[in-house]
C-alpha cells in the first residue's frame, strides 16, 4: 500500500520545491527524516496506572509500541529518583511516518476547538517543526469514555531541510495547516 502522502510529496511537492527553491539536484529537496511523539509524564512515578493507560494511548495513535523514559539523575524537589520512568516517546519512520501525519494533518489538527492553524514559528533555526497538542481526543482513534485524564503530547517532524524557509515550505506543500501573522 504506497501512502497517499508519500505519493503526493514524489508527485506535487518535489517539483514544486525544486522550482522554488531553484535546486539543480533531486536530492537537494528537503525531505521527511522521521516523526517523533513524546509525551512527559511527571506522575509516572507515583502512578503506574498513568504510565500504563498512556502507553496504550500513544500506541494506539501512532500504531507503534512506546519506549519508556527514565530519569538520568535524582531530582528530590520533584521526588524523583534515578531511572524511573518520567515520560514514553515514540520514533516512527517510512510508512508509518506517512501514515501518522496524514491522519494529524487532516483529522486531528481541524478537530481541535478554535483552530485557526498552527503556529508557523515553531521552527529550530534547522528547518525541525516541533508541535504541542494539549489533549489527546482530538485523534479519532482515541474513545472519549476510555480516557482517565486529559494529557498532551509533543510532536515533533524532523527533515532534511537545511533552513526554516525550506522546512516551513515542505510541510506546507505536505499540507500543514499553518496560521497567516
Amino acid at each position: 500500500m504506497t501512502d497517499r502522502l508519500k505519493k503526493q510529496y514524489q508527485e506535487k511537492v518535489v517539483p514544486k520545491l525544486m522550482e522554488q527553491f531553484q535546486y539543480t539536484n533531486i536530492h537537494q529537496v528537503p525531505k521527511l527524516v522521521k516523526v517523533t511523539v513524546n509525551r512527559g509524564l511527571g506522575e509516572a512515578a507515583q502512578n503506574a496506572k498513568a504510565l500504563e493507560s498512556s502507553l496504550a494511548e500513544i500506541a494506539t495513535i501512532t500504531g507503534q509500541k512506546p519506549v519508556v523514559t527514565r530519569a538520568k539523575k535524582a531530582i528530590a524537589g520533584f521526588k524523583i529518583r534515578q531511572g524511573m520512568p518520567v515520560g514514553i516517546m515514540v520514533t516512527l519512520r517510512s510508512e508509518r511516518m506517512y501514515a501518522f501525519l496524514d491522519r494529524l494533518m487532516n483529522l486531528a489538527l481541524p478537530r481541535i476547538r478554535d483552530f485557526r492553524g498552527i503556529s508557523p514559528k515553531s521552527f529550530d533555526g534547522r528547518g525541525n517543526y516541533t508541535l504541542g497538542i494539549r489533549e489527546q481526543l482530538i485523534f479519532p482513534e482515541i474513545d472519549y469514555d476510555s480516557i482517565d485524564q486529559m494529557r498532551g503530547m509533543d510532536i515533533s517532524i524532523i527533515t532534511t531541510a537545511n533552513t526554516d524557509e525550506e522546512g516551513r515550505a515542505l510541510l506546507k506543500e505536505l499540507g500543514m495547516p499553518f496560521r497567516d501573522n
